[in-house]
């Protein structure tokens, strides 16, 4: 049985648009509070949103919402972000893990900046926001770590298909699940959730085959759904899990899927690979 967010303060890196704005955004309509850091404080010709119109969206749901401008990759402003969070609204109770970095050009092709921009932000970046939010899960009666990030496929078609980012996404999820082993004696969960298709966002528009892959993306309204879904449950009742989106909503009840787009094939994300038949 789920539980509301009402009250519940989220701390999230990246969060100015795309999927980690439609959690938060889905958050504030339960009355959540949100803290995110981010680092577009002003516009950017390719990317839609900014973290000032990110709080306006978030606050207009219904929440409160605090930016903190700042990088995932320095420790000081991750502190900064929690430290935001207890001043503004007493302590943390969930952590959400979603900045990260795409590249998926293979190894010969790949600049090691690139590779180090990758590991830093995703492995990294998780490990510096869940270790700053812990004292503070600790002390709550609703602890949840959310990570996008996705299942460990060991397929040898994803191991070889873009190692530098695999390894990146790969070290979020090891890292989680590694977290629900270590704190579970204070009661705080800690899963991954990954979408089971591509999702519609910059990163797909920008990085990847853009137009055609968009039309047969769902939207990342399916995500949040999802996020909301996992992180309204008591933590005890759940951790230790790599979950696809599509598969926490179907357990719920949520079986028509359609209305998050993506027409009547969507396109699988990376990791994922199709039902077997039979």
């Amino acid at each position: 049985m789920g539980t509301s967010l009402k009250g519940r303060t989220i701390v999230m890196s990246g969060g100015s648009r795309g999927i980690g704005l439609a959690i938060l955004t889905a958050a504030a309509r339960e009355g959540a509070n949100a803290v995110f850091l981010a680092k577009t404080d002003t516009p950017d010709p390719r990317l839609p949103g900014t973290v000032h119109t990110a709080v306006a969206a978030i606050e207009a749901a219904g929440g409160s919402a605090v930016a903190v401008v700042g990088d995932v990759r320095e420790e000081a402003d991750v502190e900064r972000a929690v430290a935001t969070a207890v001043d503004r609204f007493g302590g943390v109770d969930v952590c959400v893990n979603n900045a990260s970095a795409l590249d998926v050009r293979g190894t010969e092709e790949l600049p090691v900046k690139r590779f180090d921009l990758m590991q830093s932000i995703n492995s990294r970046g998780t490990f510096l926001l869940t270790r700053a939010c812990l004292p503070y899960l600790k002390q709550s009666d609703h602890a949840h770590i959310l990570t996008l990030s996705p299942p460990l496929n060991l397929a040898p078609r994803w191991l070889g298909a873009h190692p530098a980012y695999t390894l990146s996404k790969y070290g979020m999820t090891l890292l989680t699940l590694g977290w629900a082993a270590e704190f579970a004696e204070h009661g705080i969960a800690a899963n991954c959730l990954w979408p089971q298709t591509l999702i519609a966002t910059a990163a797909v528009a920008n990085v990847l085959d853009g137009e055609n892959l968009t039309s047969r993306s769902r939207g990342p309204e399916i995500m949040a759904d999802a996020a909301l879904t996992v992180l309204s449950r008591p933590p005890r009742e759940r951790t230790g899990r790599t979950l696809l989106d599509a598969d926490v909503l179907i357990e719920a009840g949520h079986t028509d899927l359609s209305g998050y787009g993506g027409g009547r094939e969507p396109e699988l994300d990376f990791f994922v690979d199709p039902p077997q038949v039979g």
